[in-house]
């Protein structure tokens, strides 16, 4: 990838992060949150993308995003209200943003012309308060300025007019910083901006611009002096200058006091001349940046780079130029007053940008590295050198180091799940309009962070679920209203923490699920047996079942026979399962539980038969040693200990799994009590606990195939593989299994 392209790629990047700040600040104008920093917000994520699209060349893209940036100019300038009506064009009119900074990816084909266009007549029309837009000349580099001679001496009668007293206005000398071009402002569009407001006379000082070789891309080296000839508020003036105004050094002052003081002052700039440019919006600033020696980008709203020259020495002679009838010129630059001593700002983080390559791989080699730490243990171990002896303490400080390199490379992929839910009110809004469904979508643990693999696949199973609540959870808005309920629905989408995993929970206040309708549909599709016994959970999860929908007529949303199967599928690949809860009437709750990460994982070491397992930690309450006095049976078959005034199913790991055939006398072994992501609570029956360690996961599905009751495999420190355990798995066959696997003490 040459440069050029590596630079496109991070503008894409960051145009991410842009559309997901974008569609987060227009969900809080569509909660009511319509203050002036809100919109703002909006604003500089517009404006960001389209100074960026103008660099590339991207106009499509250019001339939407200027159409969006001019509408919330007029919201931010208060010159129009931000309404209902507005909020939602604004809504609508980020999607297509969207599509076009896709299209120009090359992620879809192209953009739905006639949808933009229609978006556009509408942001127009909004912008415009109904009235036909005027037509907007196409915007160059140039801004609309025409160029003027450089040069000229000052002492030239024709170059400097005696200044009015009386000239009514406002100076602004004003010298950008370094980082106001880092942050995608353009001086250009600034001093557009300023011509609105009325006539105005430029000079440009480029004596600050050091040699090449001593140039920084970071420096700010010119210096520009504007004559604003216009009855203005000062307020006005500096509302130009919003959001640059803590990256440049700004003075305003009254003209008229600036022209009275401008003779005493053009002694000092003999032997500077400095570049004259002419009122109004005839300035050429790709002109006046190629005499000076500056690259110019020639693309509509390109950043111009006006630190990125050397200035020539002046010629003996100004060169004619061909130019239209001259403005009246200001005599000499201005130099401006050092700014006013500005509160101490946070330091902004700073980051990098890696590609997630690289990061596997180092995940991949801490992987080894944990695993070779393990097996130097293990030698060291069986060689039976002492505890205290400088090997075995060398050991344990490269066990602590071990651990602590892997806890910050898992942190490095840690990632907020905010970057899946901000994409899903998108989705909200158009499957709404779809249905002609009324739907508000509320997210909540956008913060909580997972690996960054399992944010990725997260997306997927999350839009699937989305769709099927509002399109088979919820009602429509006059089915709503006639059972008591609001016409808008509500969809809500949660994540949090939980014992070590992440949840994600997917709610709707609809009708809930029919479980008469669906035990019949399974009957119909001879899923089950008619005269099958079926408990309402397990009603509930026949909607897993491969090629069931409930969809009477077959749609772009769902009914074509592939449904939450797929989404329970995606969520066992990642080692994770799905639940769910649902009251007829109330709605529905589909819960995802998902490991934090697929890389490692803290757990108990444990023997059963012959075979070395591995306990997922966070699973594990408590370990016992069973007593005789402690185990009763149910019918004579189904072993239940007693613990902390319970009885808990007993389960012979080794048993089920096919380790041994008969099993083992429960107080020969150790008791591990686990809870599973339910609340459920059962002992697991080991020959032996080993110890803890940390281990580093291996699909076992990827290797080999899935297996009932194996979450992964590892690589122990002797070089055997072990299996690790899914709790969950096995405590819910054994419950299924046994009417009667939990009981309470009588008093």
């Amino acid at each position: 990838m040459d440069a050029f392209e590596a630079i496109k790629a991070t503008f894409f990047q960051e145009c991410d992060e842009l559309l997901a700040d974008l569609e987060a600040k227009l969900m809080l104008l569509e909660q009511g949150q319509t203050d002036l920093e809100t919109i703002n917000a909006v604003f500089r994520a517009v404006h960001s993308v389209k100074g960026g699209a103008g660099a590339f060349g991207l106009e499509a893209l250019v001339r939407f995003a200027h159409v969006f940036e001019t509408l919330m100019d007029e919201l931010r300038a208060g010159r129009k209200p931000c309404d209902t009506i507005t909020i939602k064009t604004l809504l609508r009119a980020s999607d297509v943003l969207a599509d076009h900074i896709q299209a120009a990816q090359g992620l879809i084909p192209q953009v739905d012309e006639g949808r933009s266009a229609a978006l556009v007549a509408e942001l127009e029309m909004l912008t415009h308060g109904g009235e036909a837009p005027p037509a907007v000349e196409d915007e160059d580099d140039d801004f609309g300025f025409m160029p003027m001679a450089f040069d000229m001496p000052l002492d030239d009668p024709v170059a400097a007019p005696e200044p009015e007293p009386e000239a009514v206005g406002w100076r602004i000398v004003f010298k950008p910083m370094g980082r106001m071009y880092a942050n995608a402002n353009e001086t250009g569009l600034l001093l557009r901006e300023l011509g609105r407001l009325g006539p105005t006379t430029v000079v440009l000082d480029d004596s600050g611009t050091p040699a090449l070789d001593a140039l920084s891309v970071e420096d700010g080296c010119l210096t520009w002096t504007v004559d604003l000839d216009a009855a203005v508020e000062e307020a006005v003036v500096r509302e130009v200058f919003d959001f640059v105004e803590s990256d440049c050094e700004l003075t305003i002052t009254p003209l008229g006091a600036a022209l009275g003081g401008a003779s005493d002052m053009s002694a000092t700039f003999e032997d500077e001349p400095a570049a004259v440019l002419p009122a109004g919006d005839d300035l050429d600033i790709a002109a006046l940046l190629a005499k000076a020696g500056g690259a110019v980008v020639d693309t509509p709203s390109a950043a111009i780079p006006f630190a990125a020259f050397e200035p020539e020495p002046a010629p003996v002679a100004p060169a004619p130029v061909a130019a239209p009838a001259p403005a009246p010129v200001v005599s000499a630059p201005v130099v401006s007053a050092p700014a006013p001593a500005a509160a101490p700002m946070a330091a902004a983080p700073v980051t990098i940008r890696v590609d997630l390559d690289r990061v596997d791989r180092l995940i991949n080699v801490v992987g080894e590295l944990v695993i070779q730490q393990a097996m130097l243990s293990q030698r060291v171990l069986e060689s039976g050198l002492a505890r205290s002896s400088g090997i075995a303490l060398g050991l344990e400080d490269l066990e602590l180091l071990t651990r602590e390199i892997q806890d910050s490379v898992m942190a490095i992929r840690a990632q907020p799940v905010k970057s899946v839910f901000q994409r899903m009110p998108r989705l909200v809004r158009e499957v709404a309009d779809m249905v002609s469904k009324q739907v508000r979508l509320v997210t909540v643990g956008e913060d909580t962070e997972v690996d960054k693999t399992v944010v990725e696949r997260l997306a997927e199973p999350i839009t699937h679920m989305l769709r099927n609540a509002i399109d088979h959870g919820l009602e429509t808005p006059d089915e709503r209203i006639a059972a008591g309920k609001s016409a808008e629905g509500t969809v809500r989408l949660a994540a949090l923490h939980r014992s070590g995993r992440i949840v994600i929970e997917i709610s709707d206040d609809g009708r809930g699920i029919n479980r008469e309708r669906v035990k019949k549909i399974a009957i119909d599709k001879g899923l089950i047996a008619a005269d099958a016994p079926l408990t309402d959970e397990q009603i509930d999860n026949l909607i897993f079942a491969p090629g069931f929908s409930t969809a009477a007529v077959v749609s772009d949303i769902s009914g074509r026979g592939v449904g939450m199967d797929v989404v329970k599928r995606s969520i066992q690949a990642l080692g994770g399962r799905i639940s769910i809860s649902s009251v007829p009437g109330k709605g529905s709750t589909f819960t995802l539980s998902l490991p934090l990460t697929l890389a490692v994982l803290d757990g108990m070491v444990v023997a059963a038969a012959e075979q070395t397992l591995i306990a997922p930690l966070p699973t594990i309450v408590e370990s016992l040693t069973p007593q005789a006095a402690d185990l009763h049976f149910v019918g004579g078959v189904d072993p239940v200990i007693r613990f902390r005034d319970r009885f808990l199913p007993l389960i012979d790991v080794a048993l089920i799994m096919g380790f041994r055939e008969q099993p083992m006398n429960p107080t020969d072994g150790v008791a591990v009590v686990v809870e599973t992501e339910g609340g459920q609570q059962a002992a697991l029956l080991f020959d032996a606990i080993q110890g803890q360690r940390q281990v580093v996961i291996k699909s076992l599905e990827t290797n080999y195939q899935q297996v009932e009751g194996v979450a992964a495999a590892t690589i122990l420190g002797d070089g055997r593989v072990a299996l690790i355990l899914d709790v969950d798995v096995i405590v819910t066959d054994m419950r299924r299994k046994s009417i009667r696997s939990d009981f309470k003490l009588a008093s």
